[in-house]
């Protein structure tokens, strides 16, 4: 972990070990943290955060340039590291480095423009809105996209001029702990940014309740979010979810079907799924639904699964047992109860390492309105498809659970689109494309996909708090 500025073993000398999932191998082990290595983080943003408030909005964003041109130069070793950690393939896991330089070089670049507000209210008064920074920002990320996800949270808080305690998941802490290094190297002054290693329930659960804390963003799953927002709102405590999500991707009669074959095969299996916006139900027009099945199993079966490090990879393991097993189970119980029709994958895959969390990318088809598979969060390789007879139909299927974080509508049709966008329950909806999100757009969902926004420059005031002078002639 590091903690004003140097590595640091934890307080009661335990530790973790970081497993491989491609392999079943210990890649290193990392400091179990633990409530006094919290507060101890605590301390340390409460005693560097009147400096870095004090420097300009536009010397703080030439930090976070800085740490982007690092990123930038370490991008090979770094997406190796996050392989070995992670679990997904060596492009996808530069992608996610690259993102994470986006994400540091988008809030760099809104360094130049003050957040602060003139209001003219005439016959010589007026008001200026300043948005102060909040203090020490606490933030718990996910395994499935640590660099990204971490950009996300760190760049804004950073920006506006908070200090930061970042807990990182215990399955993928590495890459984290090498980028906040690459930001003290760019200027970040020591204490100013954080990251304490642990468990969930013992560091997470410890920063949670952390007195020093003034706003919290939490990524995770549902059930984890409202114990958060509860626990935070009891402390009150600012707080930000992104949360779960079932997203729908809905395929008209127009679409461009290889097309959108290629958005679906992409969408899901990206990441071995596990995103939290990724394609988790996928529903086609009757009158195409034949051709794009065969086709989307065509493509399906083209899919190699392997080891991250493996350059013709293009899906890797699971990243831990736990979601194994559940994927093994849902995929399992789809048989059993005769939920629907596996047209490709189901299995294990059985020519790689006994211990890796290798699993088939994997089509269902005829899937029960109530099967787990609709109903759920599928956090893993496996789509299930049904069909829909018109966009009536469609929209109901698409809003059809408690989720309402993503979803995309594939079709040139503009009157189907602006309903489509109007009616469907998502924070973000795609056209002709799915997972993308680049940092200048606002991310997040509603329902038990959580609240508040990530990106774009909405979420520079989920860091501040505005105080108003108001002044008359």
């Amino acid at each position: 972990m590091r903690i004003n500025g140097s590595e640091v073993a934890a307080a009661g000398g335990a530790t973790i070990a970081v497993m491989n999932p491609a392999n079943g191998e210990q890649i290193v082990t990392i400091p179990r943290g633990t409530a006094e290595d919290i507060g101890k983080a605590s301390d340390a943003a409460a005693t560097a955060f009147p400096g870095w408030k004090a420097v300009r909005m536009r010397d703080r964003g030439r930090v976070l340039f800085a740490a982007a041109q690092e990123g930038r130069r370490q991008v090979a070793d770094l997406a190796r590291l996050l392989t070995t950690e992670q679990g997904k393939p060596l492009r996808e896991a530069t992608d996610e480095i690259r993102g994470f330089c986006n994400v540091l070089e988008y809030y760099a670049s809104l360094s130049a423009q003050p957040l602060d507000q003139f209001i003219d209210l005439g016959a010589g008064s007026g008001a200026v809105v300043r948005q102060d920074p909040l203090g020490t920002v606490g933030a718990i990320i996910p395994w499935n996209m640590p660099a990204l996800i971490m950009a996300w949270k760190t760049a804004p808080a950073l920006l506006a001029g908070n200090a930061v305690i970042l807990k990182p998941s215990s399955t993928a802490p590495l890459t984290v702990l090498r980028l906040a290094g690459i930001l003290e190297k760019s200027g970040l002054p020591p204490g100013t940014l954080n990251v304490v290693t642990g468990t969930g329930g013992e560091a997470g659960e410890a920063l949670l309740h952390d007195p020093g804390i003034a706003a919290l963003s939490f990524t995770g799953s549902s059930a984890t979010g409202e114990h958060v927002c509860e626990v935070a709102s009891r402390a009150g405590v600012m707080v930000n979810l992104e949360l779960g999500g079932s997203d729908p991707m809905v395929v008209m009669p127009d679409a461009d079907i290889d097309a959108a074959v290629r958005g679906a095969v992409h969408g899901r299996f990206y990441n071995a799924g596990q995103v939290c916006s990724a394609v988790k139900r996928l529903f086609v027009h009757e009158t195409i639904a034949d051709e794009f099945q065969q086709k989307l199993a065509a493509a399906v079966r083209e899919v190699r699964v392997g080891n991250g490090l493996d350059p013709e990879a293009r899906m890797g393991p699971l990243n831990n047992p736990a979601g194994y097993d559940r994927i093994r189970e849902l995929v399992s119980e789809v048989s059993t109860k005769e939920e629907g029709t596996v047209l490709t994958g189901g299995e294990a895959v059985g020519h790689l390492p006994e211990n890796g969390l290798f699993f088939m990318p994997t089509i269902v088809t005829d899937v029960a309105p109530d099967s787990r598979l609709l109903s759920e969060e599928v956090f893993g390789p496996v789509l299930p498809v049904a069909t829909f007879k018109d966009l009536d139909a469609a929209i109901r299927m698409a809003n059809s659970t408690q989720y309402g974080l993503g979803a995309s509508v594939w079709t040139h049709d503009t009157r189907v689109i602006s309903r489509y966008y109007a009616e469907v329950h998502a924070g973000v909806v795609w056209v002709n494309r799915h997972v993308s999100v680049p940092p200048e757009i606002p991310f997040g969902g509603t329902g038990k996909s959580g609240s508040g926004r990530e990106n774009g420059s909405l979420a520079l005031l989920h860091y501040t708090k505005p105080k108003t002078l108001y002044y008359g002639p």
